[in-house]
């Protein structure tokens, strides 16, 4: 077996490993090491004309989980359990001409000021016209959150290929847990919203059930 096969191995034997883990062991917990390798396998994460609209908070304070889980009704066993426990935020407003695409094309991507001037049209006509993400600032968001879920998906891969389990959640309030994150100052202003929650660590059980996944002709159409 070649080096090629066994990496393949490897990473599907990791989505194998992975299934959405609804209690952990509250005794083990994540070396720090291993949890920069999992945030960093979400800052690498591509994006739509590479913004990056995320922020990643990493809840450890016990109150604050409590405050959440009174309000997360699919996080009831991973809130108190979690080794760590993420919540992803979208940035809002991500406009091409919003001050912070501005930031990143200077600063970031350190873009000469000739390049900007003819790549701005065309993402404006990219976001305007070809997506019509200026329907309603509600449109706009989900275009941002969408992104996250790339970075959402590469740090759960990137955390079983090393034997950590995952659990992503979507079900919460978003209302009240707008409300709890604005109350501590978690938004920057109205900068940013939540997208979606994911919880790491150690399960405290094996899966009850095998992986049960559609056959592979259910859903992939070739079209030569």
């Amino acid at each position: 077996m070649n080096k090629t096969t066994t990496k393949k191995q490897e990473i599907i034997n990791a989505f194998q490993f992975r299934y959405a883990t609804k209690k952990f062991d509250p005794t083990k917990n994540i070396s720090n090491e291993d949890f920069q390798f999992i945030l960093e396998a979400g800052r690498l994460s591509p994006s739509s004309v590479g913004w990056e609209p995320w922020k990643f908070l990493v809840v450890q304070n016990k109150q604050l989980r409590e405050k959440l889980k009174q309000v997360s009704w699919g996080a009831q066993g991973q809130l108190p359990t979690a080794s760590h426990f993420l919540i992803i935020l979208a940035r809002r407003g991500l406009r091409y001409d919003s001050d912070y695409v501005k930031h990143l094309n200077k600063k970031v991507k350190k873009l000469p000021d000739d390049v900007i001037a003819t790549i701005t049209p065309r993402y404006k006509e990219f976001q305007e016209s070809d997506l019509h993400l200026f329907e309603s600032d509600r449109t706009l968001f989900d275009w941002a959150s969408k992104q996250t879920y790339i970075a959402l998906g590469n740090m759960m891969t990137a955390a079983a290929l090393i034997g950590i389990d995952s659990c992503p959640i979507e079900g919460f309030n978003y209302d009240k847990v707008h409300n709890i994150l604005e109350e501590e100052g978690l938004l920057e202003n109205g900068k940013f919203d939540i997208s979606v929650m994911v919880a790491f660590g150690y399960r405290a059980a094996e899966p009850k059930r095998p992986k049960s996944r559609q056959s592979i002709e259910d859903i992939v159409q070739w079209i030569n």
